[in-house]
């Protein structure tokens, strides 16, 4: 197995070697207008949302990116699921004024991917971030759960998920969650991994939120009533991987992966347009690098509303023969890429061997989530690492609102992240390599460790077989 301490040195030099090597196709790749011409026609499509048209034709898209890169054998593996189609929200608050009189205030609001189709009644309920410590606090049995959409920065980030689980948990009966950053931006974001909620709930923006949460302390008089309403659709659909291949056709392979589809309210550029065309341009360079083990690249969908994409992938391959995943989620979007290695010693070998090798900034988070599509092969002890950047800021910034479009990208970004993808991907399918499984025990002590057990509890995800 790999022994990183030791093999760092041999490890750069093997980086720097490889760089050699595919000088004339880095070079192309620093200047290329493929990046951007493929981010262009992905996002003037629209809505991408899972088992849509504009999903399909998004995958036709990217196939035909595959083939210009110089994949070999490309081609699309269909898988059914039960497709959400959004409504219209709504909620209405009314309060009685000082004169006595009543007065009814609307406001706009997302229905959240997967929220049935359904009508309740209840107080409102500040529970601040929405962590388990603050629901528990509050008393939410019967009422409205109102949480942010960001974490106190002294601890993890909460996902959504865990959020609106532990709300439910609790006794709530509806949820809406508030935008942190200004702008009139409610935001989406999915509540379950593919399957019909139990309770209705939206997005609102943060100036929203901000009249909520008054109403919710009574500040501008007693409040009458809160209705929270969505109107949602259920049916049959189907959606689709697209894979192709470089390197040699050996039966050891390494995955390279990202998500093609993404959410119905804006053009999905930063989440994940940027991660897929920075794969797209990974794929141009892989094509020609001689490695010592096949790279199956697959762009996946439905990643946004449960990772069907990933866990079809997981499903229909011999995990057995694959050394491990690189997973694109997030990168392209900012300057500085980061490596979120799932504790894999061999992931975080492999980032910090390219980013010492070409003196490009790559920072390194040792710790496992399970809310992107690395998540069907890090539970079944396949190392991983995933790629993404980070504006600085807590949160998801632009991503899961109406300003998640072009103009935010920055084509550099996706360049030199897409050249870096490519020298990742290649260090760790180097002959060198014996990466080791992931073992459960640790997992669970890594889960536990971060406090990620309660929450993934709560949202349905903590793995049966880790009982």
């Amino acid at each position: 197995m790999d022994d990183a301490a030791s093999a760092e040195p041999d490890a750069v030099e093997r980086v720097r070697d490889r760089y050699d090597d595919l000088a004339p196709a880095l070079a192309r790749t620093w200047a290329a207008e493929e990046p951007w011409r493929f981010l262009t026609d992905l996002t003037a499509i629209g809505s991408r949302m899972a088992g849509s048209d504009g999903e399909r034709r998004a995958a036709e898209l990217v196939a035909d990116a595959f083939e210009r890169a110089g994949l070999r054998e490309v081609r699309t593996d269909p898988f059914a699921l039960t497709a959400w189609e959004r409504g219209g929200a709504d909620l209405r608050v009314t309060v009685s004024g000082r004169d006595g009189t009543e007065r009814t205030r609307e406001f706009e609001a997302l229905a959240l991917p997967y929220s049935p189709a359904e009508t309740v009644e209840g107080e409102l309920v500040d529970v601040g971030y929405g962590t388990p410590d603050e629901i528990d606090d509050a008393d939410v049995t019967g009422r409205i759960a109102v949480a942010s959409t960001t974490t106190p920065s002294e601890s993890r980030f909460v996902h959504r998920m865990e959020t609106f689980g532990h709300a439910l948990a609790a006794g709530a009966v509806g949820f809406v969650f508030v935008n942190h950053l200004e702008g009139q931006l409610p935001p989406t974001g999915s509540l379950t991994f593919g399957q019909e909620a139990a309770a209705p709930a939206v997005g609102v923006s943060a100036e929203t939120g901000d009249w909520l949460r008054e109403y919710a302390a009574n500040a501008e008089g007693p409040v009458a009533s809160v209705e929270l309403g969505v109107e949602a659709s259920f049916r049959p659909a189907e959606s689709r991987n697209v894979i192709g291949r470089a390197g040699p056709d050996t039966d050891e392979r390494l995955l390279l992966l990202a998500h093609y589809d993404g959410h119905d309210i804006a053009e999905a550029a930063l989440d994940n347009g940027c991660g897929v065309a920075t794969v797209v341009t990974a794929a141009g360079v892989l094509a020609e690098a001689d490695l010592p083990i096949g790279v199956d690249v697959v762009a996946v969908g439905c990643e946004e509303v449960g990772l069907l994409g990933a866990e079809r992938l997981a499903e229909t391959t011999d995990l057995g023969s694959v050394r491990g995943v690189v997973n694109v989620d997030g990168a392209g979007r900012f300057r500085d890429l980061r490596a979120l290695t799932h504790t894999s010693e061999t992931a975080r070998s492999v980032a910090t061997a390219v980013s010492t090798a070409t003196r490009h900034p790559i920072e390194v988070d040792p710790d496992p989530h399970p809310f992107s599509d690395q998540w069907p092969f890090v539970r079944r002890g396949v190392p991983a690492l995933q790629l993404h950047s980070d504006s600085g800021e807590r949160g998801r910034g632009w991503g899961h609102t109406h300003a998640d479009t072009r103009d935010k990208v920055d084509d550099r970004n996706l360049r030199e992240h897409g050249m870096l993808t490519a020298l990742l991907v290649a260090e760790f399918a180097a002959a060198e390599r014996d990466p080791a499984r992931l073992e459960t025990d640790a997992l669970v002590e890594a889960f536990r460790a971060t406090e990620f057990e309660t929450g993934m509890r709560a949202a349905d995800l903590w793995p049966a077989a880790w009982e």
